[in-house]
């Protein structure tokens, strides 16, 4: 009889460990999905400026990375610019996107245009912008043009100096920018009215 029992307990156990195979495995807990972009950030249009591979030099060899810059705008007078870097170029194209976004200026606009000449200097990149009359277009090249465009100025006159890295040439457009000040500001800082400021 004990011979027999032990025989009934080994099926059971075996039935038992049986039926856990067979019961469903509980569903792991969803994984956190990534934020979705608020309503601020998508009014923002997105442009690459460039991307560079970088190798960096070990002892084992070399580690290759991307780095990536961007530029972001409302094309009504906010614009931005950010740099990435990461083992992916999409990963590098998100991370200059947000640095883009912390990075925002305000650009005093005068109906479609700049309010006055002014010349912009970063390292080797130097550009001279001029306002232009309705109807001129944005006369510029290459990232100075994504940036312009993005900022919502529609007439301008670029001309680049020196310099053609892309990276020195946003730099000098954004210096150029960021010093832009309009008839209202100025009147203000000398305590007059906008018509009473007599403009060359």
């Amino acid at each position: 009889m004990s011979e027999e029992k032990k025989v009934e307990e080994t099926k059971a156990t075996e039935a038992v460990e049986a039926k856990e195979k067979k019961a469903p495995r509980k569903k792991a807990a969803p994984r956190s999905r990534k934020p979705a972009p608020s309503q601020q950030e998508q009014e923002f249009e997105e442009r690459v400026v460039a991307v560079n591979r970088v190798a960096k030099v070990v002892k084992g060899g070399r580690r290759f990375s991307f780095s990536a810059l961007m530029i972001v705008g409302d094309k009504r007078g906010r614009v931005g610019y950010g740099l990435g870097k990461a083992k992916e170029v999409p990963e590098a194209i998100r991370k200059a996107t947000q640095a883009a976004h912390k990075n925002l200026i305000n650009v005093p606009l005068d109906g479609g245009t700049i309010p006055h000449i002014i010349l912009g200097e970063y390292d080797a990149g130097k550009i001279l912008f001029k306002p232009a009359a309705e109807g001129t277009g944005v006369k510029a090249a290459g990232a100075c043009r994504t940036i312009m465009e993005l900022a919502g100025v529609k007439d301008v006159l670029t001309k680049s100096l020196r310099g053609t890295n892309p990276h020195n040439v946003v730099k000098a457009t954004f210096t150029a920018l960021s010093e832009l000040r309009s008839a209202d500001k100025i009147a203000s800082l000398r305590g007059l009215e906008a018509k009473d400021l007599r403009i060359k």
